[in-house]
Order: structure tokens, then sequence, then C-alpha cells
């Protein structure tokens, strides 16, 4: 369970990608990793640990292959965003005697959730020095703002019709009564409290709203993991353990890469269809001074899309392929969709099937009902941008985009000895 246990401090220390990210980077520091900055000349070496962010939010991290670019990378993908309540730039509200705060929505959250629940706000703020803008982060810890439902004796029909939020006018949060809060300043010089800064000083922040309350385990057997952001800060941890473990000094480089970005669609700087991958593995290509280095190294490269999948919900099984029940512990997911809207092929089907078999890893798969759209993944987006062969797989789990999402604890290990297996082994099927 040590595990399980360190997932659930990752997931307590990380309720921004601002944070997942400081977290990753405090894991990789203490296994020797050496950051490299997109703005400096790289001069990496075979064998070397490396890593490398993008706004604060995105970061890959590679161990160096001996033979790149002729065995290619094996590549872990996830993303550190979550859906969520972000906090707007001009966020003081007072209506009816209470000091509220301006809210937009991140993805798509399952919004009744976020009602009722001991909130805070974590993110980070943006401070004038006389060096240039300097970021500083938030972690308040403590239960700050509320979202309380209307009491059914004033809606009476919510339980048959459904909680029915607007989100203008009902999410905005209840801080507090005082009348210390009336002025559009007040939020600013609460940071400088909290922060120990000169509120004067403040030009912008990242806020997101957070549920204060920890990741647990649950059951008789503590079988499984409630918690916030386990879409998909459970592959993030789980791809970060299996390169932290993984042996080095392979022929083919093993990376790892978490974009920000993937709940809203992918298309920033930060994001799975922006650059970052691919001038990473460029960079690390240009160094080896052999002819088409990147276009031979993306060509002897895989890429395992770690993304979250639905579990079978028993009370709502109809929602699901008869054909197709993912179950929680019970090892990883593999997703397809003929649309496209999964990366994952026959052939990359096969291949990760057999690395789970020989690692004795359970494997499951999943597919959409036919008459339901599907989601996507940041699978897609890097297999076209980069042109490199790639299956989507995921942990099967409940309650997806939940502020308070529930997972199998088995599938910790299950995940992190596939992706460690994903990292060691030769692949079995060539290109």
């Amino acid at each position: 369970m040590s595990s399980v246990f360190d997932l659930c401090q990752f997931l307590n220390s990380s309720p921004t990608p601002f944070h997942a990210v400081q977290s990753i980077k405090h894991q990789l520091i203490d296994k020797d990793f050496q950051e490299l900055r997109e703005s400096q000349l790289w001069e990496t070496m075979r064998g070397g640990k490396y890593y490398v962010t993008r706004g604060e939010t995105s970061i890959v991290a590679w161990v160096q292959g001996e033979s790149f670019p002729d065995h290619g990378a094996h590549i872990i993908g996830a993303h550190t965003d979550s859906p969520n309540l972000r906090l707007k730039p001009h966020p003081n509200i007072t209506r009816n005697g209470y000091r509220q705060l301006g809210v937009e929505v991140y993805g798509g959250v399952l919004l009744g959730t976020w009602t009722d629940r001991d909130l805070s706000l974590a993110g980070r703020v943006f401070i004038e020095s006389a060096n240039g803008l300097k970021t500083h982060s938030l972690l308040c810890d403590r239960p700050l703002i509320r979202i309380p439902q209307l009491a059914i004796h004033l809606n009476r029909e919510v339980n048959e019709k459904g909680l029915q939020l607007n989100r203008q006018k009902h999410l905005p949060p209840i801080l507090t009564k005082s009348q210390n809060w009336e002025t559009d300043d007040a939020l600013k010089f609460w940071l400088a409290e909290e922060l120990d800064l000169d509120g004067s000083k403040i030009r912008s922040w990242d806020l997101s709203l957070y549920d204060t309350q920890s990741a647990e385990c649950w059951g008789p057997n503590l079988e499984f993991i409630a918690s916030a952001r386990l879409d998909n800060l459970f592959c993030c941890f789980t791809g970060l353990q299996a390169l932290c473990k993984s042996r080095s000094a392979k022929p083919w480089t093993q990376v790892l890469v978490c974009y920000d970005h993937e709940e809203i669609g992918s298309q920033t700087t930060e994001g799975a269809h922006s650059s970052f991958l691919e001038f990473v593995i460029r960079r690390l290509a240009e160094q080896t001074e052999c002819r088409q280095a990147y276009e031979r190294a993306v060509a002897n490269s895989i890429l395992v899309s770690a993304d979250m999948a639905h579990a079978v919900h028993p009370n709502y099984s109809e929602q699901h392929d008869p054909n197709h029940f993912p179950q929680m512990n019970e090892g990883p997911v593999i997703k397809r969709n003929s649309q496209g809207r999964y990366a994952t092929s026959a052939k990359t089907e096969a291949w990760f099937e057999q690395i789970c078999y020989e690692s004795n890893v359970p494997v499951q798969k999943f597919v959409m009902r036919t008459d339901l759209a599907c989601g996507s993944t940041i699978g897609p987006i890097t297999a076209a941008r980069l042109g490199v062969e790639t299956v989507d797989v995921g942990a099967a789990m409940l309650a997806m985009h939940s502020i308070r999402e529930t997972c199998g604890s088995l599938d910790v290990d299950y995940l992190i000895k596939a992706f460690q297996a994903i990292y060691e082994e030769h692949l079995p099927v060539t290109n």
C-alpha cells in the first residue's frame, strides 16, 4: 500500500497543475534528474536524466538512450489539469449582505458536486519586483469558501428534475459577511497577507477553487481511493513512478510528458497541440549529428497516452457497451474508438496487451456505447502531430469529473508495473 499512500500525498499536494508540476519536479530532483530550460542551449549525454518545464504547468522528463535515434523513445503521456472553478480577474461580488467571488468554469465540471463542500483557493500569484515578475505559490489549506445549495423547502422539485445551476448566477461561492471585503482590492490584500507580500505589488493571479478534503482509501478492505483530480493526476503519478524506478542506460530514450489544458482542448502553448514534446525530441535528435535523426527517432518510437477510463457503474450499467465492462482493481484499460477519438490501433492494442501479459498485469478493454458520444485524450493529438504510433490506456474509475472521484487501490501498482515494463522492454511490434 506504500504506492497508494504516496499517490494520496501527491494528490493532496497538487490542487492545481502548477502544484502538480512542482510535486513532479521534487521527485525528479530526488532521483538526480537535471533541469534544462527551453531558452538555453542543451548539451545532454547518453544515459543522462533531464527534465524541462513550460509555463510552469507542463513538464517533460526523460532518461536519454544509448542508441537514439535508432531505438527511438518509449513515451508515456498524461495531463496535469482537471475540471474545476477558476477565479475571475475582478472576482468581488456583494449580494444581500454576502461577499462572494466570481468564478469561471474550466472544463467539463460535474457542477452539482461542487456544492456544500469545504472549498479553498490554490494557484499562483504574480508579483512585480525589481527584476521583473515573480511567481508565488498559494495553497490555502483551510476551508475558505462554500457554494451552499438551496434548501429543498424552496426547491421542491429538485429530486425529480435534478439540480439546475446557472453558471453565472448560482456558482459564486460565499466568502464572508465582513464589511472589510467591500472594496475591490480586498482579495488582493488578503492574498498579500497570506503570502506575506506587499499587496500593491500584486499584478495578477491564476487561482482555482479546490476541495480541502484529503484523498482517502475506503471500503472494508480499503480497496478504493476517493479524491479530487484522479483524472488525471493518477496517470501523472504512475508514469512518474515508473520512470523513476526503471533501470537506466537503455538503447531507447524513456520519456514522460505531462501536458496542461487537456480538459479544454489542448490548444495552448502548454497543451498537447503545442510544440513542446516535438521540440524536446528534435533537440535530442540534433545532438546526434545523424541524418534525418528526428524522423528516424519518431518512426522508432511508441507513445502510451495515459488517461482515466470509465468503470462500469453498478447502478447505471446500461450506459456501457454490454461486452466492454471495465472494472476497478482489474488492471489497465485499453481504449478504442472507430472515429479516432482514441489513438489505439489493433497493432498498438496487441503490443500493450502483450506487455501486460509478460508482466503479469491484467488488462481490460473499453469501447463506448455506439449511440453515445465518446470523449478524447492527448493520444490522437500527439499521434497526429508527431506521427508516432500510440495506444490509449488508463485506470478504471467512477464519477469522472466529480469533485470527488473514485478509483481502485490495486490499479496503482498495476499501472506502475505496466508502465515500468514499457520503459524497460524492447518493442514486441516493430515498425
